[in-house]
């Protein structure tokens, strides 16, 4: 944290001498990731890109986001429209950061929440949780899933309501559930409706 740029100009500055350079980055380098600090230094140096002779190549590979990471261990929450937002204020307004938050509640979106909670932002998770409970239940579905696939892999549930005082670092991914999401033995999920317009019963169903 705080030293993608530095990474991004010595990843191009290597790469303009001529080798061939990969950046690691966690997760999907697109989302919250080292692609846009890669591309972003790239701009402001005004590099021509492309595959021909002096052009920089830059191919971002795929990978698995954390979201879905943690979706895929808590069950099925993101099913329905879904938005993510990060509460780290270092490179975001705090004020936007709440704007959004108020929305996407209003809106009744499925919320991944990133940079939950560090030593140095301890707060701002609850001030996060007071804004969703204005538009939300507070017996509305939380999934918390840390360190997926790594070790110390930790999956949990809780509500809203109790969403403050969970176990959370930085290192945990938040997916808070909407007016639809429910738990069944604990798994998390968030119906797209399909039950609903082709189960058993229903118009269209067999």
């Amino acid at each position: 944290m705080t030293a993608e740029v530095a990474r991004a100009e010595r990843a191009l500055g290597l790469a303009a001498e001529g080798q061939a350079v990969a950046m690691v980055s966690g997760g999907d380098p697109g989302v919250y990731a080292m692609a846009g600090a890669i591309f972003e230094v790239a701009a402001q140096r005004g590099l021509p890109l492309g595959s021909g002779q002096g052009q920089f190549q830059i191919e971002v590979v795929t990978g698995t986001p954390a979201l879905t990471a943690a979706a895929a261990l808590l069950g099925a929450p993101l099913t329905h429209d879904f938005c993510a937002v990060s509460l780290s204020d270092r490179l975001t307004s705090w004020e936007t950061i709440e704007k959004r938050l108020d929305l996407a509640s209003r809106a009744d979106f499925v919320i991944a929440i990133y940079n939950p909670k560090s030593h140095g932002r301890p707060w701002q998770l609850g001030r996060a949780a007071e804004i969703l409970l204005g538009n939300m239940s507070p017996l509305t579905p939380v999934g918390l899933a840390s360190r997926c696939g790594r070790e110390g892999q930790a999956v949990g549930l809780t509500t809203l309501g109790n969403l403050a005082e969970a176990k959370i670092d930085m290192q945990t991914l938040v997916i808070v559930g909407n007016s639809s999401t429910f738990v069944y033995q604990g798994r998390m999920i968030t119906p797209r409706g399909y039950a609903g317009k082709y189960g058993p019963g229903a118009p269209g169903g067999r």
